[in-house]
């Protein structure tokens, strides 16, 4: 949706007054509408803030900044009665802002560009027969300037007070332990008002840390130490659940991880423009992802992202950098389900491996994937492969078809490992546990898939041992529906979680970033959500729960 160049003369018709007058009284139900109380009674972005200047009327007002694909939208549930008419509006400025209010049968919103005067912003909306709460927001735009807004107003009656807590946070895990910090995951709670307004963590028994979504990271602990953990949830009205039981997990010998290993990173199409790596980074605390796909443009031997977009394109390449800056790196995968594969645009091994040094020196990382799912020169391949492992010392996986629950990758990717292991190429085996044939539960079946590769593995590298195969290979399931009929549930995915923890295995990544939301819970096949009911980036916070 493009909002730039919309003329100003819209606004009036969009509900923007452009004037700054006094509001009017209003019955209004919202807790802490001009922000005076700071930021308490809303949920908000990390950045947003209450600042004093500007305000429209009293002390305060609230500031925030959309970053990445992130919109910076702050929101509180109400509890309403039903078959009721209500007026909603607010005092805003900047580039674009959007107020709205969502719930059973209610979807009404406006937005207006109001730029450095104040304006206010104007929709109503009458609930349902069966509304007993809305969820009242306001945002800005991608790539837009911080926005202001204040003294925002739900005018009607106030529903019956909200005594009943939500229900206790399920599926704790401890996981992403590093010398210093450990990453807590669990699933998302439900309430009868609405949504959940914040969890709390408490370690060891502590004063909780309030969160707003399913994941916390505690920093600043002690190599090698036991912590333990207990999760609640808290509605708006400040009911919260009884803690769910203990659930343990120890920090690292080691403080700083081995050069170069990256233990986790989920798949993102950076063709889209959405999400952008720095705006995921931001949301889940997830600092390395898998870029696809490299593959030949329109003149053969010359890598581009899906074929078409140059190497150094300026968003691509100052995203990539962004999150490097952060601390995060990336994986660049050259492959994939649709070509041209730069291993087929490539003529020789020479030319094959000058494309690859030019991805990894354009990028800035030394982590090549190999996404095989065509037929490719396997010798040709590994000899481009071979040669630039033995100058800079690169990660090189290969990510492959699954034939079958109980038999692993298909017959010609195990030709493929097999050529590797006879030219020494060091490779980590990444079999792609979707779209297969399979009885039974699905998550059962993509573990017994991984397992059976891995016994294929043992077969092609006879002299390693158990452990040194189970380091040298990684699963990646496809979330939500599959291409071929298969769904890979969030229970699936925490079952998948459990074997690869349990088996220590060296990676775990998922396709794909740009799916990870709920935009779509409709059974339908998209490359923008995962078709199935989830709150956005939970498959990202579950699998972060990797430990290795």
């Amino acid at each position: 949706m493009r909002l730039r160049g919309l003329a100003a003369t819209a606004l009036a018709a969009l509900g923007l007054t452009a004037l700054h007058a006094t509001p009017a009284a209003a019955a209004n139900i919202l807790t802490n509408p001009g922000f005076e109380s700071g930021l308490s009674g809303w949920t908000c972005p990390a950045g947003a803030q209450a600042v004093t200047t500007p305000a429209h009327s009293g002390t305060q007002a609230l500031q925030a900044t959309p970053q990445g694909s992130d919109l910076a939208r702050c929101q509180q549930t109400i509890t309403v009665k039903p078959s009721t008419a209500y007026q909603l509006s607010a005092w805003a400025q900047g580039s674009y802002v959007f107020l709205g209010a969502t719930g059973t049968g209610v979807n009404a919103s406006t937005w207006g560009a109001p730029g450095n005067q104040w304006g206010q912003l104007k929709t109503s909306f009458t609930t349902g027969a069966s509304t007993t709460s809305v969820t009242v927001y306001v945002n800005g735009w991608y790539g837009q300037t911080a926005y202001t807004a204040d003294d925002i107003v739900l005018d009607g009656p106030g529903g019956p007070p909200d005594t009943e807590a939500p229900t206790v946070p399920g599926g704790v895990a401890v996981g992403g332990a590093t010398g210093t910090s450990l990453t807590v995951t669990w699933s998302a709670s439900t309430d009868n008002s609405g949504s959940v307004a914040r969890y709390e963590v408490s370690r060891d028994d502590a004063a909780p840390v309030a969160v707003p979504t399913t994941s916390h990271t505690a920093t600043g602990l002690t190599p090698d130490t036991a912590y333990a953990f207990r999760v609640r949830a808290c509605d708006a009205a400040g009911n919260c659940s009884a803690y769910s039981a203990p659930v343990s997990g120890r920090t690292s010998k080691d403080t700083v991880p081995p050069a170069g290993d990256i233990r986790y990173a989920p798949y993102i199409d950076i063709t889209m423009t959405s999400p952008s790596l720095v705006g995921a980074a931001n949301a889940t605390g997830v600092k390395n992802y898998t870029l696809a796909f490299v593959l030949g443009d329109s003149s053969g031997c010359n890598p581009a992202w899906g074929g078409t977009i140059p190497l150094a394109d300026t968003r691509i390449i100052n995203d990539v950098k962004a999150l490097q800056a952060q601390g995060g790196q990336v994986v660049v995968a050259s492959g994939g389900a649709v070509g041209p594969y730069l291993e087929h645009a490539c003529g020789t091994s020479a030319a094959l491996l000058a494309a690859y040094k030019k991805v990894l020196d354009t990028v800035g990382t030394n982590h090549l994937d190999i996404d095989v799912e065509a037929s490719i020169d396997a010798g040709k391949v590994n000899t481009a492969l071979k040669q630039l492992q033995s100058e800079r010392g690169t990660v090189i996986s290969y990510t492959l078809r699954v034939q079958g629950q109980d038999y692993g990758v298909d017959p010609f990717s195990l030709q493929i490992l097999q050529d590797a292991a006879a030219k020494g190429l060091d490779v980590i085996v990444n079999p792609m546990l979707m779209n297969f044939g399979y009885t039974g539960n699905w998550g059962d079946a993509m573990t017994a898939a991984a397992q059976a590769t891995l016994g294929q593995m043992k077969g092609v590298w006879p002299a390693k041992s158990d452990a040194q195969l189970r380091r040298a290979f990684g699963v990646t399931p496809m979330i939500g529906k599959n291409d071929t009929g298969m769904t890979t549930t969030q229970a699936d995915a925490r079952k998948l979680l459990t074997w690869a923890n349990s088996n220590h295995i060296g990676f775990v990544g998922f396709w794909s970033a740009a799916r990870d939301n709920g935009g779509c819970p409709n059974g339908q096949i998209s490359p923008t959500c995962s078709g199935i009911s989830q709150s956005s980036y939970e498959f990202t916070n579950i699998f972060k729960g990797f430990t290795g």
